[in-house]
């Protein structure tokens, strides 16, 4: 079997076991659905990059939709086990690993469209976070909008006391500070935590109404303030990694790095295509901001941003040089 049906069939997770990887076989875990375009546009070249520069000596097998083990938030901790080769997940489901990482995901960092170029630049700032697995692809996200089931968010002041999910603990002090309550929750568990009014509202990039369906229970969405970005990493198992030759090794790198470029290039095409979608929907609505309110949103960010990255600083991170090299000062 080629190595475009072997990603492709177990991407669709057609009752396939794990089964167990030899150092050639790769096995490659995410948590999104089959159908995610991740798999054509990150996984399938990745696979192929992988294979074709080293003569089919390594392989990559895709397993989407947790086959491999349930909870995104799990994913890191199942590459350091060696449950799973290389992983997709995001580094603020478990951002106590990974705070200079995520010092870019801050309101005003970087700029979602040259954002992850800079990340890529920069890899090396981060290697102290990623000692105990190996980074293979780091990216950003579309920026991060407000997805609202029944309340329309057109000014500050409609955020006070709403429940809005958040993917990350910096995120979470963004919310705060627009006077909502955070709530910590993996985007697989959005949907019904929105259908049955647990929260209020999504802090999400609008690739999620169609990803996971959001747009089924989102009436409104709000853009306009600086958001926070996530990132997105691929990860591997560094014992795994290190068994490799040099040349497989400089083959995941370099399929890596153009990973990454494809991933934001995916999401940041598939952000724009389901938000027009959605806009274009009877009975939804895209609010933009006002001038006025929108700096409203990003006063209030720019107090808890300082306050992270003194944080950072005060805890040995070189929180601020980080910053200033993806923003090329």
């Amino acid at each position: 079997m080629g190595i475009f049906n072997k990603l492709t069939v177990s991407a669709l997770a057609i009752g396939l076991g794990a089964g167990t990887a030899s150092a050639d076989e790769l096995k490659l875990a995410d948590f999104q659905p089959p159908t995610h375009f991740i798999v054509e546009k990150v996984y399938t070249p990745f696979a192929e990059a992988v294979s074709e520069a080293t003569g089919g000596d390594v392989t990559v097998e895709v397993f989407m939709g947790g086959e491999l083990g349930p909870g995104p938030a799990e994913q890191y901790n199942r590459v350091v086990d060696g449950v799973a080769d290389i992983a997709f997940s995001l580094p603020g489901y478990t951002a106590s690993n990974f705070p200079m990482t995520l010092l870019a995901e801050l309101p005003g960092v970087i700029d979602a469209e040259t954002g992850t170029q800079q990340i890529v630049e920069h890899l090396d700032m981060l290697s102290d976070e990623y000692r105990r697995v190996h980074l293979v692809a780091l990216w950003n996200n579309a920026p991060n909008l407000l997805l609202m089931a029944e309340k329309p968010v057109e000014t500050l002041d409609d955020l006070s006391g709403l429940n809005i999910r958040v993917p990350s603990r910096n995120a979470g002090l963004v919310v705060q500070a627009w006077g909502a309550n955070p709530v910590s929750m993996p985007a697989p568990e959005i949907y019904n935590a929105m259908q049955t009014g647990v929260i209020d509202g999504a802090m999400i990039d609008a690739t999620t109404l169609n990803a996971f369906k959001l747009a089924e229970v989102t009436t409104y969405v709000t853009q306009g303030m600086d958001s926070t970005i996530s990132e997105f990493f691929m990860i591997m198992n560094r014992d795994v990694f290190a068994d490799l030759d040099a040349s497989a090794q400089d083959a995941i790198t370099e399929a890596g790095k153009q990973a990454a470029l494809n991933g934001h290039s995916a999401w940041q095409t598939a952000a724009e295509g389901a938000l027009d979608a959605f806009e274009a929907t009877e009975g939804k609505q895209v609010i933009t901001l006002s001038d006025e309110e929108a700096a409203r949103f990003n006063a209030a960010s720019e107090a808890v941003v300082a306050q992270i990255i003194s944080d950072a600083e005060a805890e040995g991170i070189a929180a601020q040089a980080y910053i200033d090299a993806l923003k090329g000062n």
